[in-house]
């Protein structure tokens, strides 16, 4: 897992190509002209989707986990609270659904504070908790770029 703040996202160019591609893309894009909604940018490599949404109670959000994608989590607009912990042995509450790409487990996090213009880069080893309000439910935009792991050369 990665969190940083827009500004330095060139540090991270180095993680591959399609990592880069995507970092690329939320430097350059004014989000704000941009509405809800899934947006191609390589086909099934690299994917947006753009959500807006209010956030949640802890009690009422997942912990999850993709295998096929790592997740380029963007706050465009307003603040969350992310969980995360490094995948082990939790317990699966949602079986993996291979089309779309994720399980729910159970398990214990460890929860940052992701504020507008911060970002965070979840790996397959990385189970993560998003969407959680900090004192009380507020409205955010926020941009999860899919970027399909690259197969080892």
């Amino acid at each position: 897992m990665i969190i940083d703040h827009l500004k330095n996202t060139k540090l991270y160019y180095n993680l591959g190509s399609r990592i880069k591609t995507a970092l690329k893309y939320i430097e350059e894009t004014d989000f704000s002209k941009i509405k809800a909604g899934k947006y191609d940018i390589d086909g099934e490599n690299i994917f947006v989707i753009i959500n807006d949404y209010e956030t949640k109670n802890r009690q009422n959000c997942k912990l999850e986990g993709h295998q096929k994608y790592i997740d380029l989590q963007f706050m465009a607009k307003g603040l969350e609270l992310m969980g995360y912990a490094h995948r082990n042995n939790q317990k699966i509450t949602t079986k993996y659904n291979t089309e779309d790409d994720y399980a729910f487990f159970e398990g214990e996090a460890s929860y940052t504070k992701v504020d507008e213009n911060m970002f965070a880069i979840f790996f397959p080893s990385d189970l993560h908790l998003p969407g959680i309000y900090e004192n009380k439910p507020s409205k955010v935009k926020k941009i999860v770029v899919k970027i399909k792991v690259e197969a080892d050369k």
